[in-house]
């Protein structure tokens, strides 16, 4: 086997029994690699935040701070150099599509087999790409989904991250604390919001970013 000492990766899921199992599921894969997890959006951050060496992001897609694809979207955005593979309960193919439109190098369900698991990070720390087999990534969305789609990925990973808090409810003056910026560079990031997704409020905005979950989790109910 290769030497894996310099991999460090992050498990980023808030349900601790399955950072376990991925955490063991990367033991014996690769030994010596550094891993760390993180439970929530902000705690993610966080970490990469202060190591810049991560080598792997296994991200689930709806965890406190994020939802739906706007987590990856942000890291994708923010971080470009890192591979982010998605693991998730949710299998609907067009979930799976979505990801890799948004920039992740894989796509774990969170029903594989641990072997597959190992497979698939591999292949993606190799600096391969990794979904399921039977996944058909060659059908596309509709026209309206991907434009919106291609709206939203024009953001700046701070315009994402100031429509992350949006969704949440937060108000300008609690958005520009949590980014320790001032009020009038939230106001002009949600200007640039409006402009870009096509739409006049905060409001329609969230909208328009909750489309793209309701599209692809309506019939899967909460997605992890």
């Amino acid at each position: 086997m290769e030497d894996t000492s310099g991999y460090r990766v992050v498990i980023a899921d808030d349900h601790p029994l399955f950072r376990g199992a991925l955490r063991e599921a990367l033991g014996k894969l690769f030994p010596q690699a550094v891993v760390v997890e993180a439970g929530t959006f902000d705690e993610l951050q966080a970490l990469i935040e202060r190591d810049s060496g991560v080598d792997l992001v296994l991200l689930d897609l709806t965890m406190p701070g994020a939802r739906g694809f706007s987590g990856l979207m942000y890291l994708r955005g923010q971080y470009p150099s890192i591979p982010v593979v998605v693991v998730s309960a949710n299998e609907d193919a067009a979930v799976i599509r979505r990801c890799v439109e948004f920039g992740a190098s894989g796509f774990i369900p969170k029903t594989l087999a641990v072997e597959g698991m190992r497979t698939a990070i591999r292949t993606v720390l190799e600096g391969g790409a990794w979904i399921p087999p039977d996944v058909d990534l060659a059908t596309g969305s509709d026209p309206e989904t991907s434009e919106l789609v291609a709206r939203l990925s024009s953001l700046t990973p701070q315009q994402m991250r100031v429509l992350m808090m949006l969704s949440e409810g937060l108000l300008n003056k609690q958005i520009a604390h949590e980014l320790s910026v001032s009020e009038a560079t939230v106001k002009a990031h949600v200007s640039a919001i409006l402009q870009k997704l096509g739409v006049e409020s905060r409001t329609q905005a969230v909208i328009a970013a909750s489309k793209i979950e309701l599209v692809n989790w309506a019939a899967q109910g909460a997605p992890n």
